[in-house]
């Protein structure tokens, strides 16, 4: 039998999305933003965390989602995801944080193939979470190979 699987819940709109929390290094308030030129809209620029940059997405810009307004509860998750191979860490700014969740596997149903207003490309599955459907993200998918890579040479200028 499987075992119960550990996920963080946070809002993007009006929408309930999770990332599995082994991806999920910390989350934390919303700092300044230093906006980077000739990058795609939904990447908002970078911050100093600790020390080092970290590439900060809008995530209701990344999936299509309606723009909200910043509240005392939007922050930034700081995850880790896999880049060629390389693990790289990015912000991605939500509305809000609002719980961490244990699934049993058999409770996460298939993504919806249409409607829900978001591409389903990254959705790995689904599951409710009180009375609304939670989409499953997987964090590795929500950028292209090409924006991931963008992404990866910020966090690699860094290190250098």
């Amino acid at each position: 039998m499987e075992q119960l699987k550990s996920y963080l819940t946070f809002k993007i709109g009006k929408e309930q999305f999770a990332a599995n929390a082994s991806f999920v290094h910390n989350i934390i308030e919303l700092p300044k933003i230093t906006e980077l030129p000739e990058m795609p809209d939904y990447m908002k620029g970078v911050i100093n965390l600790r020390g080092k940059v970290l590439p900060i997405i809008d995530s209701r810009i990344k999936f299509g989602v309606e723009n909200t307004e910043i509240t005392t509860n939007t922050c930034i998750i700081v995850m880790e995801v896999t880049i060629d191979e390389q693990q790289v860490f990015i912000g991605t700014l939500v509305d809000a944080v609002s719980e961490v969740v244990e699934i049993e596997p058999e409770e996460i149903k298939d993504p919806p193939t249409i409607g829900a207003g978001v591409k389903n490309d990254f959705i790995t599955g689904v599951f409710q979470n009180q009375d609304k459907f939670t989409m499953i993200l997987d964090m590795n998918k929500v950028l292209s190979t090409n924006e991931l890579l963008k992404v990866g040479d910020l966090s690699a200028a860094d290190s250098e």
